[in-house]
């Protein structure tokens, strides 16, 4: 099985405020994200490839709705909480925090978990308060896992090493998939490998030969987890990773990285079509 994931970030910020949207006014745009791929998607085997769109939580219910009858895209939210709703129990009193709950009852049936930018995010929370455990991140992170399972959310789960930590890389990954994985139902998890010291302007790509060391490894370590590369499928990146027998994929963000910069529709189905062959 491949998995082709796209994750918009925050693609869904007008021009005008700083951020990159070209596509649609901002109540229409998870449904022009999903109107727009649906049907180009439906030409592929779903019993070879499956489509995962991850959306800010403002368009989860457009985008949802957006879903023809049999469609190839599934919808997806960019995290969950730790904590989770119960019958008898909290009833969702997390104020900003989203609950997996919440999430499966808006229609999602996947969720992205621990992107670079969230592990960022805790490890400074965390720094804060002056911890400095490198295994306190992937904690939270296994237990937004389980109370996305017990949800019935299947998860994308990102793992990936700075530049400081390239030299400590199999110690780094290995602990974010010893104890981010401790206990989870394995056969509901995408490992989504990020190369974070070479993502960026003016970083140089991790070259066909790291991709493949890196997928071997996290494959051994699993028991042969599905693998996707999670440090941007593109258009001059599709057919090398697609010759990589280790990796089951990719994820997508933006599609257009020079002149107007921005996540574009007709971009995105050809990345698919460059990687698939088809």
């Amino acid at each position: 099985m491949k998995h082709i994931y796209l994750n918009l970030k925050r693609f869904d910020v007008p021009v005008d405020f700083g951020g990159v949207n070209r596509l649609a006014p901002m109540q229409d745009w998870g449904t022009a994200v999903v109107r727009s791929t649906q049907e180009a998607l439906g030409k592929y085997d779903p019993a070879g490839v499956e489509f995962v769109q991850y959306l800010p939580e403002a368009h989860l219910l457009s985008a949802v709705l957006a879903r023809t009858e049999n469609s190839p895209v599934q919808i997806g939210c960019q995290g969950v909480y730790r904590m989770n709703t119960a019958v008898g129990g909290n009833f969702g009193a997390f104020t900003t925090n989203r609950p997996a709950s919440a999430a499966r009852a808006m229609g999602c049936t996947s969720t992205l978990i621990g992107h670079c930018e969230e592990r960022n995010d805790k490890k400074g929370i965390l720094a804060e308060a002056g911890v400095a455990d490198s295994g306190a991140v992937n904690r939270l992170l296994n237990q937004e896992i389980k109370c996305a399972q017990a949800s019935g959310l299947t998860v994308l789960y990102c793992i990936g090493e700075t530049s400081e930590e390239q030299p400590q890389w199999e110690a780094v990954l290995g602990e974010q998939l010893d104890i981010g994985l401790e206990g989870v139902d394995r056969s509901r998890v995408v490992i989504g490998y990020e190369p974070v010291w070479s993502i960026g302007p003016g970083k140089t790509p991790a070259d066909r030969d790291y991709i493949t060391k890196i997928a071997r490894f996290v494959k051994e370590r699993t028991g042969g987890m599905d693998v996707v590369y999670g440090g941007g499928l593109k258009a001059d990146n599709a057919a090398m990773l697609a010759s990589i027998d280790e990796i089951d994929g990719g994820l997508i963000a933006l599609t257009r990285f020079q002149g107007e910069i921005g996540f574009y529709p007709e971009e995105y189905l050809e990345i698919i079509r460059l990687y698939l062959g088809e």
